[in-house]
């Protein structure tokens, strides 16, 4: 289990625009079919890091809420699947079933949207305004797999919520730790 930092793409970057297939209805999505009309979450995510498993229902909760408030979140997985073939399409589908994702789950086959967002780890959090402009970048909360912190996404529900209420967001934000993204060769 590596701890892998997020790059901390920097604050008021524009979202890069991407097309993926979205493994939960086998069709292919951009970020302008996605968005929400008050924010958006992007996460890069995958199946088998422990990291997000530790993640997994407190993430889904908090979609759940705050989808409910015009936020939307999207799952992108960007990992290689060649060699971490537990990471493939049809198994994204099927742990998005598992795990009642409310969400897309995305194929970043390429890897070129991960690069775009210089993504480092899963998890890795984005948060962006109605504009598509980045208000937050960072980590969940503080738990980690072992660590005995509870998972609430203390951190995120903070900056979603200062959006949502037209306050500023902390520019002091701590990156995500988790698992490298698996790199093609």
């Amino acid at each position: 289990m590596a701890n892998t930092p997020s790059n901390m793409l920097p604050l008021g970057t524009l979202a890069p625009n991407f097309k993926l297939l979205d493994t939960t209805s086998d069709q292919q999505k951009s970020l302008q079919d996605l968005k929400g009309s008050r924010g958006t979450v992007i996460m890069f995510i995958c199946n088998h890091c422990p990291f997000v498993k530790h993640l997994n229902a407190e993430i889904v909760k908090t979609a759940s809420e705050y989808q409910t408030k015009d936020i939307s979140f999207i799952a992108i997985s960007s990992n290689d699947v060649e060699n971490y073939p537990q990471d493939a399409p049809h198994l994204m589908k099927l742990i998005s079933k598992e795990q009642k994702y409310t969400f897309p789950y995305l194929y970043d086959e390429s890897q070129e949207v991960a690069k775009a967002y210089e993504a480092a780890c899963t998890p890795d959090f984005y948060l962006f305004d109605a504009d598509l402009k980045l208000v937050y970048r960072g980590q969940f909360d503080d738990s980690r797999p072992g660590n005995g912190i509870p998972v609430t996404g203390e951190d995120l529900r903070t900056a979603m919520d200062a959006l949502l209420s037209g306050s500023e967001i902390s520019a002091k934000q701590k990156p995500s730790m988790g698992c490298n993204i698996k790199w093609k060769k």
